[in-house]
């Protein structure tokens, strides 16, 4: 296996995001992507990670392999890489070697761990109502809500898409519009509540792409996917926050 990337971006921030929610992970590189399935130690969320071939300048991949690695090491590498430099992954015994070139040549070596979780599978779900805006909209919704409560609430109509959360006697609520930025395609009015700590490690999915596709129904479990067309698509699953009272 030998991939090389002329602009370490779209990993270098894709891992960066994922290891929030994840210590360790098992990618799978197949002839036509770098791919990943993660659910965090708590099972209340999920991470979809898949990296395309087309993303990079060399791609051989002679058959699909899995390599897995803590991520925090993984992170660490990749945030020595620069814009202007060219970084190749290849995998020796027991290791993935990572090349960092510009006018230096640069080599770290990170060893392959065991993972003894099974391998994970995406849930099949449908949902009454997709919303894709602007990523830059949709975090300010939620740091708004940040600074009242621990839980953010969805609500979709058929032109606006609430969102609100409330504190012991502060509430917050911005109401988004659909207009030719932001496209509302919802069954009647849904509504479900999240955790905001999950929220704002996902939300950081906006230095990939700058449209944000927000996916629930009714107390359902929530999907928020970023992608860049032929590049790199990061998504993620929560559960709802159901309330007992």
């Amino acid at each position: 296996m030998k991939l090389s990337l002329a602009d370490p971006r779209f990993l270098k921030d894709s891992i960066t995001i994922i290891s929030d929610l994840v210590s360790e992970a098992r990618f799978k590189v197949t002839p036509d992507a770098i791919e990943l399935i993660a659910m965090d130690p708590a099972n209340v969320a999920m991470v979809m990670f898949k990296l395309l071939s087309s993303t990079f300048v060399e791609y051989s991949v002679d058959k699909e392999q899995v390599l897995a690695i803590n991520l925090n090491d993984l992170k660490q590498v990749l945030r020595r890489s620069k814009p202007n430099e060219t970084l190749t992954l290849e995998t020796e015994p027991g290791k993935l070697k990572l090349t960092l070139k510009s006018n230096t040549t640069r080599m770290f070596s990170l060893p392959l761990i065991e993972v003894e979780e099974k391998e994970q599978k995406i849930p099949n779900l449908e949902f009454k109502s997709i919303i894709e805006l602007p990523s830059a909209i949709f975090n300010e919704a939620i740091e708004d809500c940040d600074i009242i409560g621990d839980a953010v609430s969805f609500q979709s109509e058929e032109k606006k898409f609430t969102i609100s959360a409330a504190g012991d006697l502060s509430k917050a609520n911005i109401e988004i519009p659909s207009d030719q930025d932001t496209k509302i395609k919802t069954d009647g009015k849904q509504r479900s509540k999240y955790s905001i700590e999950y929220l704002k490690k996902m939300i950081q999915g906006s230095k990939i792409a700058e449209k944000a596709e927000v996916k629930f129904s009714n107390n359902y479990p929530l999907m928020l996917e970023y992608k860049v067309l032929n590049r790199v698509q990061l998504a993620f699953i929560l559960a709802p926050r159901v309330d007992t009272e």
